[in-house]
């Protein structure tokens, strides 16, 4: 109770400072009350959380007064406050880990090993909640940590710019991309945030030359959602956007290989029923289990659909094909 009131009292102080505001204070609570209730249902004890909460509330209230200024590829921070730890340690007791799974740790050994000689791997991903990077180095860090630590994540612009998502997004190197669902919005700096998706792409060309990355991006641009029967499914998949990566690696001047990875996090953080334009939705969490299946290496030049003449059906071909893969994954967790 006392540690409670600690996190309450700071909370309000910030409030009333005006450092925080009432609508993200509000928020927060939530999600320190869920995460509480949460992680009482765990069968054994788990450690001390509430110095991890009290933390995220400096991290908050420093973000609304100063936003860290997210760069068109941000690198990790570890130094002198460690965000990629934080991260992780804020997620993981709300992680089942002993009915958690990884799926396909024979092909993750073999893109090790060629991203060791200098390949890269582009992991064609679903998403399906913010702390997706957190849940894949939660279940990496006792088989793959480091390419877990290292792996580049293509971001939309909420998880910078969020208040509560930013501290977390700090601790992952992010390629931070405006997705097509948001970049209309508002219309006046459409042009802006067009240029800033040029200039990414231009670095992610750079790093694709440079060999050795390993780079996730949902090809979806969102996360799942319940369908109408409320069953979570995996999003479909945008020809495009996987053209664009497909001509990028077809540049990069080391091999470039593309992989299908699929994951189950969802009943950790589930996001708003809807798409939602505003900052500040609701963090409901939840302990679960999670699974992570990785595939073995895509062709990208055959498979169903690609003998067609019309080059917008090859592509649409393509990304069914790529999505399917990823479904029967998520299909067997």
């Amino acid at each position: 109770m006392e540690k409670n009131s600690k996190f309450n009292s700071t909370l309000k102080q910030y409030v009333k400072e005006g450092a925080i505001s009432p609508k993200f204070a509000d928020i927060l609570e939530k999600f320190y009350l869920g995460y509480q209730d949460a992680i009482s249902s765990a069968e054994e004890p788990l450690d001390d959380h509430h110095e991890l909460f009290l933390n995220l509330l400096v991290l908050i209230k420093e973000q609304c007064k100063n936003p860290f200024d997210f760069q068109p590829y941000h690198t990790l921070i570890r130094k002198p406050f460690d965000y990629y730890q934080f991260g992780i340690d804020l997620i993981k007791p709300l992680v089942d880990l002993p009915h958690s799974t990884v799926q396909g740790l024979d092909h993750l050994k073999e893109i090790a090993a060629s991203l060791e000689k200098g390949e890269n791997a582009i992991f064609l991903a679903n998403h399906q909640i913010e702390a997706d990077p957190q849940a894949i180095s939660i279940l990496l860090e006792n088989t793959y940590p480091k390419l877990a630590e290292e792996m580049i994540f293509v971001a939309g612009e909420r998880v910078i710019i969020d208040p509560l998502a930013a501290p977390f997004s700090m601790g992952r190197n992010l390629l931070c991309i405006y997705s097509k669902r948001y970049i209309d919005h508002p219309p006046e700096d459409k042009m802006k945030k067009q240029l800033h998706n040029k200039r990414t792409m231009e670095l992610m060309s750079q790093l694709l030359s440079e060999g050795g990355k390993a780079i996730y991006v949902a090809p979806s641009g969102g996360r799942d959602r319940p369908n109408a029967d409320g069953i979570v499914e995996v999003a479909p998949y945008d020809p495009q956007s996987i053209e664009m990566f497909y001509l990028m690696a077809q540049r990069a001047g080391h091999p470039t290989h593309f992989y299908p990875l699929a994951l189950k996090t969802y009943e950790l953080l589930p996001p708003p029923q809807t798409i939602q334009v505003e900052l500040g939705e609701a963090r409901i969490t939840k302990r679960a289990d999670i699974h992570l299946a990785f595939g073995p290496k895509i062709d990208m030049e055959n498979f169903p659909g690609s003998d067609s003449k019309d080059k917008h059906a090859r592509r649409s071909a393509r990304a069914e094909y790529i999505c399917n893969l990823v479904k029967k994954d998520y299909q067997n967790f």
